[in-house]
């Protein structure tokens, strides 16, 4: 395995490639040393450790040994440790990094991977995920302390210790106090008659999220019985991912047509991530896209915000940040209501350090969020957060009830008055490095004289922007400004339609992902027209740079 800046994502088992007690006492040993060496003060501040439920009953590992296996390392180099005692969110680990002042923080989770995998990741001490060289300096470290310490295997030595702390209860209180701060309508949630129904599939979120609607004055929602209580084996799923469709909500669907339920809100298994669906007229579910519940949460957090800040000049301090592979419909009302706007790579370790850059320098950060269903809504926590993304768009269903507006409806206007945003996005996948870097070198050589395409079908091609190299023809210097890695691959296209798409590696998976679309601006556009367009832009996309057949890809399946 390799420590990368997402740390590590493995399947549990034996073996030097896999999560088990060995691989995770390495990583740990070559962390320890790192922060020795870059926080002099390490002993007196000292790092948080959480978990979810993952478990792995044939190898042995789990979750919670491996968090403590973790904390035994720490805590035998004489180094504070803040170990959770029970399951948390992600969340939970950034926050209390920040909130305590530590020097980082460890959180040992595969998010919404198959139930084999298991993760280890990574915070530093301003709060958001790290970044290079980081990744680079903790692997090093990680090469250099291969043999287990004395006692490494004994976790009995951190029961009893003064250097091991359970912040539980108190960050549990704190949290929801820090939440309450974004609860805007009390007397509405009050009131309210919208009912939700809330599925953690069979992860950590059921208690946090019950309690973040209590601190929102709001009445529980109902939770999906058999998926509310963490089970490691995900039995009523076949991915435990929300992202991927409506499989994963159809308990929730049963539910909520069951209790008259409007709204459905889904977290992902360790509660960083947050998909909504609501009830249409006609009787079908619509499941919103990441770039939708972005639309719909940037413009409720703006509103908001405006609403208790009268004062205009405060809107030059005021910034929303989203990734370079999410829809710019923030960038279209930042335009309109005159807050900056600014995008960053994927992944919310780059907009969490942008934000926290951006909070250091004095400014406002309302939202940032990313299309895989991300989104930070509270800047207390410098990543996704899927607890409070719940409860802010439960009050975001309740306040426009009161309107006699549904989200839908409320997301048609948002795009009436700032355009259209049509977006789509899917992957192939693909196991094999090789044809990775075959499929993109193609692309780097369309004509064999080491030029980028120029049309995609009968689509003309006005923009190339490749960040594995650097390249961006847009720039006057033809150098890209957001940061490059060699390491992965990402070219963007930008099309002479207004459509613009983007091909990447994924950083956690055996996946080519891409990512395409089509902005008009605000007044009379059609819909389905653009949507139309939209689809046979997407088939030139996977038709002439994809090639299937040739590269012997296999398609997304439902």
């Amino acid at each position: 395995m390799e420590f990368g800046t997402a740390g590590l994502r493995g399947a549990m088992g034996a073996g030097i490639s896999r999560m088990n007690d060995l691989t995770i006492i390495q990583t740990t040993q070559g962390f320890c040393r790192y922060l020795e060496k870059q926080f002099s003060d390490l002993k007196q501040r000292g790092v948080v450790i959480s978990y979810d439920a993952r478990a792995h009953p044939a190898s042995g590992g789990s979750s919670r040994r491996f968090a403590r296996l973790a904390a035994t390392t720490f805590i035998s180099q004489g180094i504070p440790v803040y170990l959770f005692s029970d399951i948390t969110p992600t969340p939970f680990v950034p926050y209390t990094v920040s909130h305590l002042k530590l020097c980082a923080g460890i959180m040992i989770t595969a998010s919404h991977n198959p139930k084999q995998d298991n993760g280890y990741k990574v915070y530093w001490d301003n709060g958001a995920q790290i970044i290079s060289p980081h990744d680079k300096g903790i692997s090093q470290a990680v090469e250099e302390n291969l043999e287990p310490w004395p006692q490494a295997w004994d976790d009995s030595v951190i029961n009893g210790s003064p250097l091991f702390h359970d912040p539980s209860a108190s960050i549990n209180k704190d949290y929801f106090e820090d939440l309450k701060k974004y609860c805007f309508h009390r007397a509405v949630n009050r009131e309210t008659k919208v009912k939700f129904v809330h599925t953690s599939v069979h992860g950590v979120g059921h208690s946090f999220v019950q309690s973040a609607f209590k601190a929102f004055d709001f009445v529980p929602p109902e939770a999906v019985p058999e998926q509310k209580d963490p089970d490691p084996e995900f039995p009523t799923v076949k991915y435990p991912n929300p992202e991927e469709g409506k499989g994963v909500l159809t308990l929730s669907f049963a539910l909520a047509d069951k209790t008259t339920a409007k709204i459905v809100l889904a977290n992902d298994p360790d509660a960083d991530r947050l998909a909504v669906a609501e009830k249409q007229d006609s009787g079908e579910w619509r499941v919103f896209s990441g770039n939708e519940l972005g639309a719909l949460l940037g413009w409720w957090l703006f509103t908001s915000w405006k609403e208790k800040n009268q004062d205009h000049s405060a809107l030059k301090d005021t910034y929303m940040l989203s990734s370079t592979v999410s829809s710019k419909i923030l960038q279209a009302i930042a335009l309109k209501e005159g807050f900056h706007f600014e995008e960053t790579l994927t992944g919310f370790k780059w907009m969490g350090n942008r934000a926290k850059q951006l909070i250091d320098q004095g400014k406002n950060v309302l939202f940032a969020f990313e299309e895989a269903i991300g989104y930070m809504c509270c800047p207390f926590v410098l990543d996704k957060d899927g607890v409070s993304a719940a409860v802010i768009s439960a009050e975001l269903a309740s306040f426009l009830a009161t309107k006699n507006l549904s989200l839908s409806q409320q997301l048609k206007a948002i795009y009436v008055e700032y355009g259209y945003h049509i977006t789509k996005a899917s992957y192939f996948i693909c196991h094999d490095q090789g044809t990775i870097k075959k499929l993109f070198e193609n692309l780097r050589n369309y004509d064999g004289k080491n030029n980028y395409p120029k049309t995609c079908g009968r689509f003309e091609i006005s923009g190339i922007r490749d960040l594995t190299t650097g390249y961006d023809d847009s720039q006057p210097d033809k150098k890209a400004v957001l940061p490059t890695s060699k390491s992965s691959q990402m070219i963007t296209f930008t099309f002479a339609n207004g459509g613009v798409a983007t091909i990447r590696t994924s950083g956690t998976e055996p996946k080519i992902k891409y990512y395409s679309e089509l902005r008009a601006p605000p007044g009379n556009s059609d819909p389905e027209q653009l949507k139309k367009e939209l689809n046979e832009l997407v088939s030139a996309i996977e038709e002439h740079f994809f090639q299937p057949q040739k590269y012997n890809l296999q398609p997304k399946g439902e």
